[in-house]
């Protein structure tokens, strides 16, 4: 199985043009992120993520800090949002931005939005799925056991499925948060513009990681179907 770990023509082909865009993906997130970090703000990300839950009329979601940079997350265990040093306090329109798509999660969960239910759903099955993928790859390649080894390739495939149903939750939360503060009136239309951007960029780092995982996926099912053949 040299062709496995090798810098193969299917690595070439499917998996290395969706890792650049992945990296490109990250390094414009964190420009953009830094941009619009210098545009000001009437509010603070906090600000801004209570202001799209009232717009949903949503009381009951607790707003706090957690470190880092860009770790901004809503938590829906314990109904709360989770904002980083550099949004939560910080009245720029990339905190505005960031903030508010989290406070669009929390309105997602409030109202019932069927994929991001899925989405929860299913991380259990994606997390034993894409633990047993490459194991079960590799030792149906090495026992030439056909069925175990495409086993693999469906395991890996959860993970797949998983990034596709991200995509829509992620548009949603940004499309939520744009319109709250939209609605609000409490923002210009250069922060607003400002905001949408940020989100923009947010959004195509989940298109990459779509990419990457079909890439993969593609890769997987080259080298078990060349197995067969050999």
């Amino acid at each position: 199985m040299p062709y496995f770990y090798g810098f193969d023509w299917s690595y070439i082909v499917y998996v290395l043009p969706a890792l650049i865009l992945a990296m490109w993906a990250q390094h414009n997130v964190k420009s953009t992120f830094a941009k619009y970090s210098r545009v000001p703000s009437v509010m603070t990300g906090a600000d801004a993520a209570r202001l799209v839950l009232q717009g949903y009329g949503i009381g009951n979601v607790g707003i706090g800090k957690v470190g880092g940079q860009l770790t901004d997350h809503y938590d829906p265990r314990s109904n709360s949002i989770r904002l980083s040093d550099t949004v939560y306090d910080v009245r720029t329109a990339a905190a505005v931005g960031v903030a508010a798509h989290e406070a669009g999660h929390a309105a997602q969960y409030a109202q019932n939005y069927g994929p991001i239910k899925l989405r929860a759903a299913i991380i259990p099955i994606t997390n034993i799925g894409s633990n047993l993928a490459m194991p079960l790859v590799l030792l149906g390649l090495a026992l030439s056991f056909e069925s175990l080894a495409y086993l693999g390739v469906i395991c890996f495939g959860v993970s797949v499925v998983f990034q596709l149903i991200t995509l829509p939750v992620e548009f949603d939360a940004s499309r939520r948060a744009v319109k709250a503060l939209a609605d609000s009136g409490y923002m210009t239309d250069e922060g607003l513009s400002a905001a949408k951007q940020v989100l923009t960029a947010a959004a195509l780092t989940y298109v990459a990681a779509l990419a990457v995982a079909i890439g993969n996926l593609l890769r997987l099912l080259t080298i078990v179907n060349r197995s067969r053949r050999d």
